[in-house]
């Protein structure tokens, strides 16, 4: 897989990597982060595409190997990068809110730091 963002307004990080899948990617809504928080919160996410009328798309979660750590899984989103707000705010997806910030991807060491979309309709289908 790879990951190509371009610099834009929501992430200044111009990249392009690439990882080796080894699972299908899962669309992700909710990610718990420690850089800016040592104890671990939960921010809401979302893919930032350069659509000027719709910016916001989906952002996925996917394993993948990690040549430092073995697996992990990564979270991407559009061209743009991905774009995090805490899930407290009840606000729109705005570049200019304080409250918001942009990131190229996010790489994670564990499965116990996302909180997938597609939970929901899975425990509905299994029921």
């Amino acid at each position: 897989m790879i990951i190509e963002v371009v610099a834009n307004d929501n992430c200044e990080t111009e990249l392009f990597v690439r990882f080796k899948e080894v699972s299908p990617a899962r669309p992700v809504l909710q990610v718990r982060l420690y850089d800016r928080d040592s104890a671990g919160a939960w921010y809401w996410v979302v893919g930032w595409s350069d659509d000027s009328a719709a910016p916001v798309c989906p952002a996925y979660a996917q394993v993948v190997e990690d040549s430092g750590s073995g697996l992990a899984y990564v979270v991407y989103g559009g061209r743009y990068g991905l774009r995090f707000k805490p899930i407290d705010r009840d606000e729109p997806w705005d570049l200019a809110s304080r409250h918001q910030w942009g990131e190229a991807y996010v790489l994670l060491a564990s499965n116990r730091d996302l909180r997938y979309g597609d939970e929901a309709s899975e425990a509905a289908a299994s029921m």
